[in-house]
C-alpha cells in the first residue's frame, strides 16, 4: 500500500482486525515491552499505545509480528519486488523476456530516491520528549529497536552512495549527556562502518541521521541483506509503491517520510560505554565502548508515531523479519553460491551461531566411496558471505543423497546428518576467526572460533532412541544431554571431560552420536528450541568441543567416539534475560480487565 505516514499503516491495520489499540496509561519502563512480548508469543495483532506515561507522542509494536501481516502490508507490490531482486541476480532473463520484465523496470526506475519536502513540515523538540522504552531490567537505558541509520560514503557523497542500516540506539542511561549525545551500536561487517573508517581517516567527522516511522517498507529496507548495486532506498521505495522523498537541511539527510529524526555527527574516535542490552541471542549484550553521536537536531512531526520492537530469546518479532526477508530474497544467496540448494540461519539458536545447509557433491563422481569436497567449498562460500560470516556452526550436508531433505525440518536434518556423519574425517575448525559482537560464548568481543561438519554418503549408523548414559536425556535420536557439575575453569572443564571420556569409552554407545553437556538436561531435552538455544549459543567450538577417543593428526582434529559439546554456562557468559516479575503482575491486570481483556492472554 502507498502509505503516506505510519498512521496511515495503522489506520489501515486496524480497519482490517490486525491491530488493537492500548488505552490505559502504560509505563514506557518494561510495560510496554512486556505487554509486546505476551501479545507476539500468542501471535497476536499490532498495538498501538495511545497513552506513555511522561510521553505526548504515541508508539506502536508488533507491526511486523507475523507473516501474513507483514504480506498484507505489503501486499500491492511483494510480489513485484520478489521478482525485481531474482531480475537482479538473474540479468540474463531481462533480456530473453524484455517485455514481460518491462514493468519491474519501470517499478526499478520509479522507486529511485525523490528530492522532496521541507523542514516546515517537521518541529523540533529534544530526546528527552521521545518515547524511552526500556525493554529489560538490567538494560543500560532507553534504546531505539527499530531505528533506520542513514550515512553517506565521505569520499563520494550523495544519496545514490548512502547506507541505510538498522542499527540499535541508546537514548540514555550511561555516561551520555541526556539531549547531547546518543550511543550508537554497529556491528563489524556493517556498512556505516566503511563510512566511519573513511571519515576517520580525512579527519572530519560523519554525519548521521536516524529515521523512526514513516513507511514500514523502509524499516524493512533497513536490515534487508540486498543483492549488490540495490541501494535500501531504492528497495523501500519499490515496495512502499511510492519513491523515498527527502531533503537536505543544514547539511543533514532528512526523510521526508519519517515521523521522527535525529540528527548528528560522530566524531572520530569519540566512543562511550554502551549496554547492557537485551539481545536477540536470549541474552544481555555487555557494556562495551561504541561511537558516540553529537545531536544537532531532534525533529518529529505532528501527531508522529513511534515505531518499536522487543528482542529477546528467539523467536521474537525480528524472526518474522527474517521470514519476511526469506520470503522476498530467498533464491538470491542459492544463485550467488554454486551448488547451494538451501540454507536455514536457525532463529532458535539465535540465527548466527547455527546455520544448517544443502548443496551439491558433484566432485569425482566415479568414486565409489563418497568423502566431503564440494560441499567444503560450498561451505568456504558460505563462511565468507556478509552476516553469515559471523556463524559458529555450519551443518552442510548433500542434496543427492535425501532430495527430500529439508534444513527447515530441523530434527530431521540433525538425524540425517548424523546417520552419515564422521568425526574422524567431517570436522573442520576454523580457529581465532570472528563471531558475532554479540556472542559472548568466545574468547572476546568478536573473537571465537568456527566449525564445518559435512556428511556425505549413504547411511552409515542407526542412532540411539534411548538415554543409556546415567544422568542424561535423550534429546533426538542419537543426541543425548547431560548433566554436570557448574563449570569453573577451562583448565577444570578439561579435567573433568577427560575422565567423562575415559568412563565413557568402556561403556557401549553406539548409536550415540553427540553428547551435550550441560547444567540442566531436563531444561535441555525439553524440546527441540532449548536444545538449540542452549547448545549453540553456550559453545565456542574450538574451545567447547570434545570427543570420546579424540586424536590429532597432521593438525587435523577428530574422534572415534561420540561428540561432545560443553554447552553449559560459563564464568565468562553474557547473563540470561529473565522477565521482572512485579512488572508481569501489572500487566496481568490488563489483560483482565483492560484494553486487552478480550484477547485472553
Amino acid at each position: 500500500m502507498k502509505y503516506k505516514s505510519t498512521i496511515d499503516c495503522i489506520n489501515d491495520l486496524e480497519k482490517h482486525g490486525h491491530l488493537i489499540r492500548i488505552k490505559e496509561e502504560v509505563d514506557p519502563n518494561l510495560e510496554m515491552a512486556a505487554i509486546h512480548l505476551r501479545v507476539f508469543e500468542k501471535g497476536g495483532p499490532a498495538l498501538l499505545f495511545e497513552n506513555i506515561k511522561g510521553c505526548e507522542f504515541k508508539a506502536v509494536s508488533n507491526l511486523f509480528g507475523t507473516l501474513e501481516r507483514s504480506q498484507f502490508i505489503f501486499r500491492d507490490n511483494f510480489e513485484k519486488v520478489q521478482q525485481l531482486i531474482a531480475l537482479k541476480n538473474n540479468p540474463i532473463e531481462a533480456i530473453k523476456s524484455p517485455i514481460k520484465n518491462f514493468s519491474l523496470g519501470l517499478l526499478a526506475q520509479k522507486a529511485l530516491p525523490k528530492k522532496r519536502g521541507n523542514i516546515s513540515d517537521f518541529k523540533e523538540i529534544s530526546i528527552d520528549r521521545l518515547p524511552l522504552i526500556k525493554c529489560w531490567p538490567d538494560d543500560g537505558g532507553a534504546f531505539i529497536t527499530l531505528p533506520q541509520v542513514y550515512s553517506e560514503d565521505p569520499n563520494n557523497p550523495g544519496v545514490m552512495n548512502s547506507n541505510l542500516g538498522m542499527y540499535r540506539i541508546q537514548l540514555n542511561g550511561n555516561d551520555y549527556e541526556i539531549n547531547k549525545e546518543v550511543g550508537l551500536h554497529y556491528q563489524i561487517h556493517r556498512g556505516i562502518g566503511v563510512h566511519q573508517q573513511k571519515a576517520n581517516q580525512l579527519g572530519k567527522p560523519l554525519k548521521v541521521s536516524i529515521f523512526i516511522g514513516g513507511h514500514p517498507a523502509h524499516t524493512l529496507a533497513a536490515v534487508m541483506p540486498l543483492p549488490e548495486g540495490i541501494s535500501e532506498l531504492t528497495f523501500g521505495g519499490a515496495l512502499a509503491g511510492k519513491r523515498f522523498h527527502y531533503f537536505y537541511e543544514e547539511g543533514y539527510f532528512i526523510s521526508a517520510d519519517a515521523d521522527f529524526v535525529i540528527a548528528g555527527e560522530i566524531h572520530p574516535n569519540d566512543t562511550k560505554p554502551e549496554g547492557p542490552f537485551g539481545d536477540h541471542l536470549g541474552y544481555y549484550s555487555l557494556i562495551h565502548d561504541f561511537p558516540v553521536m553529537k545531536i544537532h537536531k531532534v525533529y518529529a512531526k505532528k501527531d508522529a508515531i513511534w515505531p518499536f520492537t522487543v528482542v529477546g530469546r528467539p523467536p521474537q518479532e525480528d524472526t518474522q523479519f527474517g521470514a519476511l526477508i526469506h520470503k522476498l530474497a530467498g533464491s538470491a544467496l542459492r544463485k550467488e553460491i554454486p551448488g547451494l540448494h538451501e540454507l536455514n540461519a536457525v532463529d532458535a539458536a539465535g540465527v548466527h551461531p547455527l546455520l544448517l545447509a544443502i548443496g551439491s557433491e558433484r566432485y569425482t563422481p566415479y568414486q565409489k566411496i563418497k568423502q566431503p569436497q564440494e560441499l567444503l567449498t560450498i561451505a568456504n562460500h558460505i563462511l565468507g558471505s556478509g552476516q553469515l560470516s559471523l556463524a559458529k556452526y555450519l551443518f552442510i550436508t548433500n542434496k543427492e543423497d535425501n532430495t527430500n531433505l529439508s534444513c527447515d525440518n530441523i530434527e530431521v536434518f540433525f538425524t540425517h546428518v548424523l546417520e552419515r556423519v564422521d568425526w574422524n574425517r567431517d570436522l573442520h575448525f576454523h580457529t581465532n576467526t570472528t563471531i558475532d559482537t554479540l556472542d559472548y560464548s568466545g574468547t572476546g568481543i568478536n573473537q571465537g572460533s568456527k566449525v564445518v561438519i559435512a556428511a556425505v554418503g549413504e547411511k552409515k549408523q542407526n542412532l540411539i532412541e534411548n538415554c543409556r548414559i546415567e544422568n542424561g536425556k535423550l534429546v533426538l535420536p542419537g543426541i543425548i544431554a547431560l548433566n554436570m557439575e557448574a563449570f569453573t575453569t577451562y583448565e577444570n572443564a578439561a579435567k573433568e571431560i577427560n575422565a567423562l571420556t575415559e568412563k565413557l569409552s568402556t561403556e557401549k554407545l553406539s548409536g550415540t552420536m553427540l553428547i551435550v553437556l550441560t547444567d540442566d538436561a531436563d531444561f535441555t531435552a525439553k524440546n527441540l528450541n532449548n536444545f538449540l538455544w542452549t547448545t549453540f549459543t553456550r559453545s565456542n567450538p574450538a574451545k567447547d568441543i570434545y570427543g570420546v577417543d579424540s586424536f590429532t593428526e597432521h593438525k587435523h582434529w577428530g574422534c572415534n567416539g561420540p561428540l561432545i559439546i560443553d554447552a553449559r554456562s560459563k564464568p565468562h557468559h553474557a547473563p540470561a534475560l529473565i522477565k521482572d516479575w512485579e512488572i508481569e503482575k501489572r500487566v496481568d491486570q490488563l489483560f483482565k480487565n483492560g484494553s486487552l481483556s478480550h484477547l485472553s492472554y
